[in-house]
């Protein structure tokens, strides 16, 4: 039972550390686009991202593939970048008809996230025979963090919106504005040529 709370311990952790707040990032640039009313896509959101996040770090953990981790560490900002403008670029149109697309970035974007932490799981993991429960565990810690942020997103953006009518577009264009600019701010620090 010690074992099963510290894996969840850690996937919650791993998401909720503010020091390593990229992954807080692409959940703002994520849910951002939703309502509240919209809490089924938002749990699918965070689902599709943790079984992304779950199968690299499950083949990296089995050392299956392998990769160059200053490579990753550039990815994981650019697939954040990469969401805050598709947002952007979506506020033309009918929003509720766009946000699908942050669907398919969860998952796709998920495997490259979990490539950027599977270093630290194998760490954390050791030598132990069996990765799978702690992969499993790791997850739901992974899966639990991200409901709290999305949740937070959902209630500020609600309570936002209804304090200063028709503010749906502005608050997805400022969102995803500051999340694009701390991204670049990444991707520069991070440039692996």
């Amino acid at each position: 039972m010690d074992d099963f709370l510290l894996y969840i311990k850690m996937g919650l952790t791993h998401v909720l550390d503010f020091f390593a707040y990229d992954h807080i990032l692409f959940l703002i640039v994520l849910a951002v686009v939703f309502t509240y009313k919209q809490w089924k896509k938002v749990l699918w959101l965070v689902t599709l991202f943790t079984i992304g996040h779950s199968i690299t770090l499950a083949l990296s953990a089995y050392e299956i593939i392998k990769f160059k981790v200053n490579i990753i560490e550039f990815l994981i900002p650019l697939t954040i970048f990469i969401t805050g403008v598709i947002n952007i670029i979506n506020l033309k149109g009918k929003i509720n008809e766009k946000e699908n697309i942050n669907l398919i970035f969860a998952f796709f974007f998920g495997l490259i996230h979990g490539l950027g932490f599977s270093n630290y799981f194998k760490l954390m993991i050791g030598e132990e025979e069996s990765k799978f429960l702690p992969l499993i565990e790791f997850a739901l810690g992974i899966e639990l963090a991200q409901v709290i942020i999305v949740l937070t997103i959902l209630i500020v953006g609600s309570i936002i919106q209804k304090l200063i009518k028709n503010s749906r577009k502005y608050w997805i264009a400022i969102c995803s504005s500051i999340v694009i600019l701390i991204s670049i701010q990444m991707m520069i620090e991070r440039v692996f040529w």
